[in-house]
């Protein structure tokens, strides 16, 4: 990998910025060059990868088993679209990259790491950028690994979702705990020092001594990050059979088994950061968070969603339409909407009260200005009854609270829009004369879309 510097002209200045490229050698690459972004815009670019070997009982991502005959044309497709997005991409600074899936794997590292050269030649990708790959246990060599690795790849979220092997067997895992252990040690063998491990829980017959020694098994391996995911049953998953059955854990087990994971994996140094995940210091996901803190993210790939500048786009979730669509240029954009300023200040409450940073009377009336007096009673409701908490002037949950967050969330967007219905005046509108942000999506709905 050659990683050239390139010299980027930002509103307040020039700026010297590294990063990663598969261009020409120039003297300057090998210069010590210090990075100063505070005034130029970041983006995440997830790119989605709906391939699997097989389809898992739980999962409800769009995803298809039994379909390798059509992974060359989507290549193809997904290396056109970042190349057609080369303009759009000029201006931002790419400061995570999330490919996930499906299974990107078993997609092939040949394949992944031709799609990220494209995004790092086509688009500005910082040298200290998080690039993550989603993997499974049982597609993935060593040698893949350490060929990823050297293409930029530094993190790596493994499936392990259990350490029993018979509830992986249940659920259509083709790897049993063994495999999961030699995938983390041939990571760490391949150079990968940013390793992520998920969890499931809640799961049929599951206990929570099972939970335990999964959660104990999982330290073990010493992951920098950990998601623990409770079992969600969805319709037109193999485990919607389940749904309502005594089989399941029900809603007191499932809190116990979310309460021991908090208190265990802190005890183990994995901090809290969000109602589902955990980390080591430094080590929360920057991709994820840009999710959870409103930030801008370009989606690629059938069923990826994009955020830019308050506007959300979802693609087709259909890969054979998605590849015709990029390769034949025909749009291939299934929604397309703008946030309203109520809606932008609803998302921030409700996204930002799933992690342990919270929400700020300041900050909110600094972003919408609008007061939040009706949610601030709510939130000191919650507080009487140990679901929330307040720190330096921000509110968030607590363990117990996030258990409850979609019902507590669901209260505060109520109190939200009552206050709405006692201002006065509209909802805040943009300020008269201020120039429109420009973004890549704004370069005229027409060539936006052309380009989709």
């Amino acid at each position: 990998m050659v990683y050239n510097t390139h010299r980027l002209h930002g509103g307040g200045g020039r700026k010297n910025v590294q990063f990663q490229n598969r261009g020409r050698r120039d003297g300057a690459a090998a210069g010590r060059v210090t990075e100063r972004m505070e005034d130029e815009k970041k983006l995440g670019v997830y790119i989605h990868i709906p391939f699997c070997a097989s389809k898992c009982a739980y999962c409800a991502f769009y995803s298809l088993a039994g379909r390798d005959k059509l992974m060359q044309d989507y290549q193809h497709a997904l290396l056109r679209h970042v190349r057609e997005y080369a303009p759009q991409l000029d201006g931002y600074l790419i400061d995570t990259v999330y490919f996930g899936g499906g299974t990107p794997s078993y997609y092939g590292a040949g394949r992944l790491i031709s799609v990220l050269n494209a995004l790092k030649k086509n688009g500005h990708v910082l040298r200290g950028a998080e690039i993550t790959a989603e993997v499974n246990p049982d597609s993935v060599t060593r040698e893949e690994l350490a060929a990823m690795y050297r293409a930029g790849f530094n993190r790596l979220s493994v499936g392990v979702q259990s350490a029993n092997d018979a509830v992986l067997k249940s659920l259509g895992r083709r790897h049993d705990f063994a495999r999961a252990e030699r995938a983390v040690r041939d990571a760490r063998d391949a150079g990968f020092k940013n390793i992520s491990v998920d969890l499931i829980y809640g799961l049929p017959s599951q206990k929570r001594d099972d939970w335990a020694n999964t959660i104990s098994r999982a330290v073990a391996l010493k992951p920098e990050h950990i998601s623990c995911y409770g079992l969600t049953i969805e319709e037109g998953t193999q485990l919607y059979v389940f749904k309502d059955s005594p089989f399941l854990p029900d809603d007191d087990e499932q809190a116990d088994m979310y309460l021991y994971a908090v208190d265990t994996l802190s005890r183990y140094g994995y901090k809290q950061y969000e109602v589902s995940n955990f980390a080591r210091r430094g080590r929360e996901s920057a991709h994820n968070l840009k999710y959870w803190l409103g930030g801008e993210y370009l989606g690629l790939g059938a069923a990826a969603h994009s955020f830019i500048a308050g506007r959300r786009y979802g693609i087709v979730p259909d890969i054979e339409r998605y590849s015709e669509g990029i390769l034949y240029d025909k749009s291939v954009i299934e929604t397309s909407e703008e946030l309203s300023d109520f809606e932008r200040a609803g998302e921030y409450l409700m996204l930002r009260l799933r992690t342990v940073y919270g929400i700020s009377e300041q900050e909110y009336y600094e972003i919408f200005r609008c007061d939040m007096d009706r949610i601030l009673n709510r939130l000191r409701f919650f507080e009487t009854n140990g679901w929330a908490e307040q720190h330096d002037g921000r509110w968030r949950f607590t363990p117990t609270g996030f258990l409850l967050s979609n019902t507590l969330i669901g209260q505060v967007l109520e109190e939200q829009t009552r206050q709405r219905s006692q201002i006065s005046k509209p909802w805040l509108k943009a300020t008269e004369g201020e120039d429109p942000q420009l973004t890549m999506f704004a370069v005229g709905e027409n060539r936006a879309l052309k380009l989709f």
